[in-house]
């Protein structure tokens, strides 16, 4: 489809994954309006829009005139006083936002959902794909926010494509999120054991805005579309990060249920002390004894997804840190 003077609705813009999927629309030649939450803020590149995910009824003004909706915001939180909030704009937001895109005369909507939804690799070794889904379970934390954000997306009134990006990694990501916070602490030297097991799937920054990109001009309609790069073993990311850090790499590794007990008494901190942010969140030790493997085949089949290598992403997160001062 052509491009030329298309609008884009974009949410997330001064985010990680959002910056980039910025940077791959404007490349690709589409106009874009930026959701912004601040009076004043500019978004480079994009006409910003002031907003509030809670309030999307108030953005179909600004919605009007635009061809298509790319949703990347989302509140990314493991701290326990955000949970409320976390399904306020994670799951009711994005409800909003579609039905407001409907009744502005969206076309088409992509939202970026995560591969936490599709769940850890089955018990057979068979890495995930897009016919799992994650149970919803107890608790009301950020992946089960995202697992609901998908049921309310998929049963928007308009069409819509969901992006399932495993952990992004690469420059600009400047918060930073938990797969940036490893990073950042292997870089500095604050890492002094290995996970209790499990592994991941690590993918360039810059291959999940494509694949934005490719979700808005080839994906069906309420399909989900799994965006990964390599699968490896938590040991092969350590080493990973030792070379491209420069740093030795932890020979400890620490038992499971020492990493439970620690996440608990966090998570009892950070109940008694409002406004504490986690160390050692309960939700990321569940999942780093866990296979988090993905298959992307029907990404590559359906959009002509083509990812890159992840090593050289995690040099240029490296180097990223180093330039803007993070990491001496």
């Amino acid at each position: 489809m052509g491009t030329e003077g298309h609008y884009v609705f974009l949410t997330g813009a001064t985010g990680f994954i959002g910056r980039h999927v910025l940077h791959a629309l404007r490349a690709e030649g589409y106009r874009v309006r930026a959701l912004v939450r601040r009076p004043g803020e500019t978004v480079e590149g994009a006409e910003p829009v002031l907003g509030d995910l809670r309030r999307p009824g108030e953005l179909v003004p600004a919605l009007r005139g635009c061809r298509y909706l790319v949703h990347c915001a989302a509140l990314y939180s493991f701290t326990p006083a955000d949970r409320a909030e976390l399904r306020a704009v994670n799951v009711a937001g994005t409800a909003g936002l579609l039905e407001a895109a409907r009744i502005a005369g969206v076309e088409r909507a992509v939202v970026t959902s995560s591969s936490a939804t599709v769940g850890p690799a089955r018990s057979d070794g068979r890495p995930a794909t897009e016919h799992d889904r994650a149970p919803l379970g107890p608790g009301a934390g950020y992946h089960r926010s995202k697992v609901e954000q998908e049921y309310a997306a998929l049963a928007a009134r308009v069409p819509v494509v969901l992006v399932l990006p495993t952990m992004p990694i690469g420059p600009g990501d400047w918060k930073p999120t938990p797969t940036g916070r490893l990073i950042l602490d292997f870089a500095r030297g604050r890492i002094f054991a290995a996970p209790p097991g499990g592994g991941c799937n690590l993918v360039a920054v810059e291959d999940v805005a494509r694949a934005h990109i490719l979700a808005l001009e080839r994906g069906r309609p309420r399909e989900r579309y799994l965006v990964g790069g390599d699968n490896m073993s938590f040991g092969d990311l350590w080493r990973a990060l030792g070379d491209a850090t420069g740093r030795p790499v932890p020979r400890r590794r620490i038992p499971y249920r020492l990493a439970l007990a620690l996440g608990y008494a966090d998570e009892a901190r950070c109940r008694l002390r409002p406004g504490s942010v986690p160390r050692i969140p309960l939700e990321g030790v569940r999942m780093s004894a866990e296979r988090m493997y993905v298959d992307s085949t029907k990404a590559r089949a359906e959009l002509g997804y083509a990812p890159g290598p992840v090593y050289p992403a995690l040099e240029r997160a490296v180097a990223w840190y180093r330039t803007e001062g993070y990491v001496s």
